[in-house]
């Protein structure tokens, strides 16, 4: 496989990857004050992404993909207000385990990942437009 094509392979397995995760954590940052309606309640439970390496035969590159969609079992944040509709016996609200904060910096991340990857894909792209100039 030529080598500036496997470039922009693996650019784009990267850009593929990071969407995925933007996507999870655009999720994750519109259900922070999502509780549940009914009294104890499970509120929206913070997701979480995982990647894993897949090996290109044909290019000999290593790619990223998503390995799994999961939850965060960290335990729920309890609020005392004995007037929501999912308050429990003792007046509790189940909230979401999601730190907006986290979720912020994590979306930093993934964006200067996927402009990362987004430089590497227009490098490739140059470079194979420069060799083609060559070869005319």
């Amino acid at each position: 496989m030529d080598p500036l094509q496997s470039i922009a392979k693996i650019a784009a397995s990267g850009m593929t990857a990071q969407t995925a995760r933007l996507r999870v954590i655009s999720e994750n940052v519109a259900n922070a004050d999502s509780t549940g309606t009914t009294p104890g309640a499970h509120p929206f439970r913070r997701k979480t992404i995982s990647f894993s390496e897949l090996i290109d035969r044909n290019g000999g590159g290593s790619l990223v993909e998503v390995d799994r969609i999961g939850r965060d079992q960290s335990p729920f944040r309890r609020d005392y207000d004995p007037s929501h509709p999912a308050a429990d016996d003792t007046g509790y609200v189940n909230r979401p385990n999601v730190d907006p904060i986290i979720e912020m910096a994590n979306m930093r991340e993934a964006s200067r990942n996927y402009e990362a990857n987004m430089n590497m894909f227009e490098s490739g792209r140059r470079m194979r437009g420069q060799m083609l100039d060559l070869l005319k």
